[in-house]
């Protein structure tokens, strides 16, 4: 019995160490091979790099044979030099906000710096609003799984996801700040994680929580040298956030093209690809239609006539803006009043910068770029008598805010577009009705009718306003005070 106790005894050891080592083993080998794979996403090459490779198109117009590359970047922006330093890890000791219009080409910016390095120590993914597709892109640009491949949850009650996408974006900065670690020591320059369309985020509780955690580990790390966090926003909204703790937050905001290099650009292009010279004043012509955008740029330059794909651009631009905030006159109901408020404050801020540009002057301004007019953010609330709605304007592009806090339209396009809408006969007219409506409407809701019937001779009725049940609230009581029997009979 005792031989036999003392066998069972040893095996119940030995199989106990082997399992308790294997565990202890693969535990310290998985939490290596995370660190490993993370690393890995840090080598040269990059697959945002290899999806922007497969989307270079070239024209129909331009002959076989050319190298795309020529296509794409044929405008070099003057902010390429300073873009290119913080992706290849020379610019150290601060996190960045690039700010700008859609269309002005921050995202082709970092790309291009990207492929310059061949995306060596560099990881781009794409905000989400929902916070788990957010962690998942975080995931699969860095290459961590979040520890659902771990084997050992397997045998423990309750799993690692079992939490908040919050938690876990917060556990893969935890290991790359390991990666980050280990790459200072051996190469010297920090990582770099570039996080584009960060304006996607809600402006809600959940998306102020995830770009606070953010912003945190990016001073953090600006601060020890061991990654750069760049953020690329097309919305005012994401700035004035970060502002509020930024302390090592640079911030360059990217706007259209001057004049000078966009016509020397599609002088170039022309006659490179279309072998035409266009003369100065179509040039000049383009350019006043479009301005120095350089989306609208690409469409006109690859296209036969230019100037008509000028004002096709700004006729789609005008019907957007009509199909989002059109007015509805006197006749319309009262059940469209909350949109309606919302239509009429966009034309009223459009009327206000249509009449602010017939007093600035028709020419450039001293650095070459195009002259559309804009008014200070608090004086643009003013003049809409509404705070709650530019932020709004600014997401679907009709209005857009600079990082200098000055409210003008989205592009140059836009503002032709408002110029022609405001200079149809009898808009002014048609604006006045509908805000004389609006009062109308909300005259009528503030009004309460009261029906006295019933009287007894000699009789009072007695109003009083009390405080209602909820905080705030008024509620109007009626009570009806009857004269004395002998005062009646008298």
């Amino acid at each position: 019995m005792v031989e036999a106790a003392a066998t069972a005894f040893a095996s119940i050891v030995v199989l106990g160490t082997g399992f308790g080592l294997g565990g202890y083993l693969y535990h310290k080998f998985y939490k290596w091979l995370v660190v490993y794979k993370m690393e890995r996403a840090f080598e040269p090459g990059d697959p945002v790099l290899e999806l922007a490779a497969l989307g270079k198109q070239m024209p129909a117009t331009i002959t076989s044979g050319k190298d795309p590359k020529d296509d794409d970047h044929w405008i070099v922006r003057e902010e390429q030099a300073k873009i290119d330093r913080i992706v290849s890890g020379q610019d150290r000791g601060h996190y960045h906000l690039l700010i700008g219009e859609k269309g002005t080409g921050k995202s082709s910016m970092l790309l291009e710096a990207m492929q310059k390095v061949n995306g060596e120590g560099v990881s781009m993914f794409e905000a989400h609003a929902d916070l788990e597709i957010f962690r998942v892109r975080l995931g699969k640009s860095l290459n961590f799984e979040f520890h659902e491949d771990y084997i050992g949850s397997y045998f423990s009650e309750r799993g690692p996801r079992d939490t908040t996408a919050l938690l876990d974006i917060e556990r893969a900065f935890n290991k790359l700040e390991k990666v980050a670690l280990k790459r200072r020591k051996d190469v010297g320059r920090p990582l770099v994680l570039i996080i584009n369309a960060v304006h996607l985020l809600r402006d809600d509780e959940d998306g102020r929580d995830l770009l606070e955690l953010v912003q945190q580990r990016a001073e953090q790390w600006a601060a020890s040298n061991l990654v750069t966090v760049v953020l690329n926003s097309d919305d005012y909204w994401v700035y004035e956030r970060l502002k509020q703790l930024a302390t090592r937050m640079e911030v360059t905001s990217i706007t259209d093209l001057p004049k000078s290099p966009a016509m020397s650009a599609l002088a170039k292009y022309r006659a490179k690809y279309f072998k035409e010279e266009p003369s100065s004043e179509i040039l000049a012509e383009v350019y006043d239609r479009v301005g120095g955008r350089l989306i609208f740029l690409n469409r006109v330059a690859k296209s036969t006539d230019m100037l008509k794909t000028c004002d096709a651009i700004m006729d789609v631009e005008r019907r957007w803006f009509l199909n989002q905030c059109w007015i509805l006159g006197m006749e319309m109901d009262d059940d469209v009043m909350d949109q309606q408020k919302y239509a009429s404050a966009a034309m009223v801020l459009a009327q206000a910068l249509v009449a602010l540009e017939k007093n600035l002057p028709s020419q450039s301004l001293e650095d070459g770029s195009h002259n559309i007019p804009q008014i200070p953010l608090h004086k643009a609330r003013q003049i809409m008598t509404r705070a709650d709605f530019i932020k709004s304007y600014d997401h679907i592009n009709l209005f857009t805010i600079t990082s200098d806090a000055f409210v003008r339209a989205d592009s140059v396009p836009m503002q032709r577009a408002f110029r022609e809408i405001c200079g149809e006969e009898g808009f002014d007219e048609h604006l006045e009705k509908t805000l004389q409506r609006i009062n109308d409407i909300e005259s009528l809701g503030r009004t309460r009718e009261i029906v006295a019937k019933d009287l007894v001779l000699g009789g009072k009725y007695k109003f009083l306003l009390k405080d209602g049940e909820r905080r705030g609230e008024k509620v109007t009581e009626v009570v009806l005070e009857e004269k004395a029997e002998e005062d009646v009979d008298d």
